[in-house]
């Protein structure tokens, strides 16, 4: 989405009628279509992507629209508010937990899902958990996370643990990878060499070896990093709800003696 893009709305964003004040149709052209709400999210979702979240103003929406701003406010009450709506867009296109597979492969594929999805939206990174009144495909998307993980056995106290440390995770590395000045393998690999030209191979002698014989080998790919230590921590969490449950187990026998 670059320059301005109008679509077929009048001032106050309504839809204009053949032979009506303000309709400039020409014949054969077809109705304008009303401006909504999801059609405001949506616009603005595009908007930050391809021009990020600090240029987003309702001035600059509407143009991007073909509407006066104020028309806006018929459909978003405040920025804040167009905030949370495009937040929640941005959660509805997370793949959510499902039901009838194991937890362990539940929480890996939404995981991945969730780093896909922020690696197309990059500047909702840091606005995911940040909405105080959130939308109900933030709050479905939550639910079924804890839902999944207390039908797995997790107590409630753990299942919250391991819902932190796995947002923490999914979070902090996709804003990382948004960071990170190379984009595939091949630009990673022009960079490490790049890099390691400018000193001698025995100056930093491990940062060497590991570019050597894993960032410089064929089909090496940052992004793979990422579900190594997502099953690094997924094992970790089988491990802690197993204990959990022993714990739980033995304190129960002790009180039936």
């Amino acid at each position: 989405m670059t320059g301005k893009v109008h679509c077929w709305y009048d001032a106050k964003g309504e839809a204009c009628a053949r032979g009506l004040p303000g309709d400039d149709r020409r014949p054969g052209e077809r109705p304008r279509t009303p401006l909504s709400r999801d059609r405001v999210l949506r616009a603005a979702v595009a908007f930050a992507d391809e021009r990020g979240i600090a240029s987003l103003s309702m001035r600059k929406l509407g143009e991007a629209l073909g509407v006066e701003a104020m028309s806006l406010y018929n459909h978003v009450a405040s920025k804040g508010d167009l905030l949370d709506g495009m937040i929640d867009l941005v959660f509805s296109e997370i793949g959510l937990p499902s039901g009838e597979a194991d937890w362990k492969t539940a929480m890996r594929q939404r995981a991945v899902s969730a780093r896909q999805v922020l690696s197309r939206h990059r500047w909702a990174i840091g606005l995911m958990e940040s909405r105080s009144s959130p939308g109900p495909a933030t709050l479905q998307h939550h639910d079924a996370v804890i839902g999944s993980l207390r039908q797995a056995g997790f107590p409630v106290a753990l299942a919250a643990h391991a819902f932190s440390v796995l947002d923490s995770y999914i979070y902090g590395f996709a804003l990382q990878e948004a960071s990170l000045p190379f984009e595939g393998g091949e630009e990673t690999a022009d960079l490490a060499e790049m890099i390691m030209a400018r000193f001698t191979p025995g100056e930093y002698p491990h940062l060497a070896e590991l570019t050597l014989e894993h960032v410089l080998q064929p089909g090496y790919d940052y992004g793979g990093e990422f579900e190594f230590g997502l099953d690094l921590i997924l094992d970790g969490l089988e491990r802690a709800r197993d204990t959990a449950q022993f714990r739980s187990a033995s304190a129960r026998r002790r009180t039936n003696r």
